[in-house]
């Protein structure tokens, strides 16, 4: 035990210059990754994206207002009029506005546009050697009504598909957010196993050390032959190159980490974890019923069939027999006393309905309607396989969970029998009844026992990471995860 603070203690410091290090626990290092990591920044940036083209979209269907000035606009013209046969001059100059306000109707898929047309106008021409010139004011009001028939509503539909693309890149920024948990986890843990090979590595150089001293003063008095000594050499040079070597691997596996998690590249740190299994009651059927009801992939799946139902309305529109009615009624008067210009109004009412009708098209409708059935089936069979592979991912992580428990038992024994192992044949070195070459096996023995155990115990707490993932369900805390915890808050744009 004492060795092993030690070694913590020349981990800590030795190893970086005693320069300040950052202490990293996995729950510090999930909540940095919420915000520093590249991957979920990109997820987020991809979620605003859908969010600000939904806003925009329904701010869209909000009345339009718009004003258009022409203060100065003026025509000098040669032209010939046809009812006399005669070329004229024509002078003109105007100056107007027009307001419009434009109203789109989502229940209908119509438009209401109101309009008004305020100016004045100085013409003169010169026909028949006579000329004649005219200044007045003038006012155009019009209310117009546009509506499509026979046909399906193009701005609903324009509508739900932006709010199913944004609820899909909410369900990806969730699935994000789920598997950053289970990266960051695996890189923490690679930190550890890295750190834990240092350390196993620098009480390998300790122990080989004190070998090498206790055959130098052996072969010194004499006591053993000189190829003991050679051995001795050989393996304190294998441990300090093996030292090397983990002390390489610690330090890429930290800049990994530092990377994924978007951390400062030269901030120094060092991991603390709690590897130690407490085996976690957990119940194959529950976790499958979780997951057939909330995973998050299944949605994406029926948003799928949703959006290849929307393109077959579309294809069904290819070729569609359509009517449009436009209804207009307008009030316009013109005088050159600005107060006098609705004394006469003139009533301007209009109706138009016109009709789009399709008579041959040589079956492209058809075939195209065809196509889409076809990818509609397609997409309705992909839920059907991701619910299969939900069912039968849980069961692999639920029998991978039930074999680490075994496997780390059978670690435990190991280790402990490695342990006891090198103790009698480190007694039977000191005694000279043992090689160097035979006690290095036993000292490499041991130090892949420690880290096998390491190891099985950090995949048990992986396995159980992966099924809270695949399932939505804590074992450990005993509740289910809803998926609108993973989502963003639309509202203020914050996680829930």
């Amino acid at each position: 035990m004492q060795k092993i603070v030690i070694l913590g203690i020349f981990i800590f410091l030795g190893f970086t210059g005693l320069q300040a290090q950052e202490a990293m626990t996995l729950e510090k290092a999930l909540q940095i990754s919420e915000t520093g990591s590249p991957d979920l920044q990109m997820s987020l940036l991809n979620l605003e994206r859908f969010q600000k083209n939904l806003e925009a979209q329904r701010a869209a269907l909000k009345s339009r207002l718009s004003l258009d000035v022409t203060p100065v606009n003026f025509s000098n013209q040669r032209r010939f009029d046809t009812r006399v046969s005669e070329w004229y001059t024509n002078e003109n100059f105007t100056s107007n506005a027009r307001f419009l306000i434009s109203q789109p109707i989502l229940p209908t898929d119509g438009t209401i546009t109101l309009s008004n047309d305020f100016g004045w106008q100085s013409s003169s021409s010169d026909a028949n050697n006579t000329t004649t010139i005219s200044e007045r004011f003038y006012n155009n009001l019009f209310l117009n009504v546009n509506q499509p028939l026979f046909t399906y509503n193009r701005l609903k539909l324009q509508l739900k598909e932006l709010e199913l693309n944004y609820e899909n890149a909410n369900i990806s920024y969730a699935i994000q957010r789920l598997n950053l948990e289970k990266n960051v986890t695996q890189f923490f843990y690679n930190v550890f196993m890295a750190q834990k090979n240092l350390a196993i590595a620098q009480e390998e150089l300790v122990n080989t050390q004190n070998s090498y001293e206790i055959i130098k003063n052996k072969v010194d008095a004499g006591l053993a032959a000189k190829e003991e000594f050679y051995q001795a050499e050989l393996n304190l040079s294998t441990s300090k190159s093996s030292l090397q070597n983990a002390e390489v691997a610690y330090e890429n596996s930290k800049d990994q980490l530092k990377l994924y998690l978007g951390m400062d590249l030269f901030q120094d740190i060092i991991v603390l974890a709690d590897v130690a299994a407490n085996p976690v009651k957990v119940d194959m059927d529950i976790a499958i019923e979780n997951g057939l009801k909330s995973r998050m992939e299944l949605r994406q799946r029926e948003i799928d069939i949703e959006t290849s139902q929307f393109d077959m309305i579309q294809t069904k529109s290819l070729n569609e027999f359509r009517a449009d009615l436009n209804l207009r009624l307008g009030i316009s008067g013109d005088d050159p006393d600005i107060t006098k210009i609705f004394n006469s109004p003139t009533r301007s009412p209009s109706v138009n309905l016109s009709f789009s009708i399709p008579i041959f098209d040589w079956g492209e409708k058809k075939a195209r309607i065809a196509a889409q059935e076809a990818t509609i089936k397609t997409q309705e069979l992909n839920l059907s396989e991701e619910k299969k592979q939900i069912i039968i991912g849980i069961r692999q992580v639920f029998r991978n969970l039930q074999n680490q428990l075994n496997q780390i038992e059978i670690a435990k024994q190991s280790e402990t029998n490695a342990q006891l192992t090198y103790e009698i044949n480190l007694e039977r070195y000191q005694n000279g009844d043992l090689t160097g070459m035979d006690l290095n096996l036993y000292q490499a023995q041991l130090s892949e026992r420690k880290l096998s155990l390491a190891q099985a115990l950090i995949n048990y707490k992986i396995e159980l990471l992966n099924l809270k993932i695949q399932s939505l369900y804590d074992f450990e805390k005993g509740g289910p995860i809803l998926p609108a915890e993973l989502y963003l808050n639309v509202n203020n744009g914050t996680e829930k």
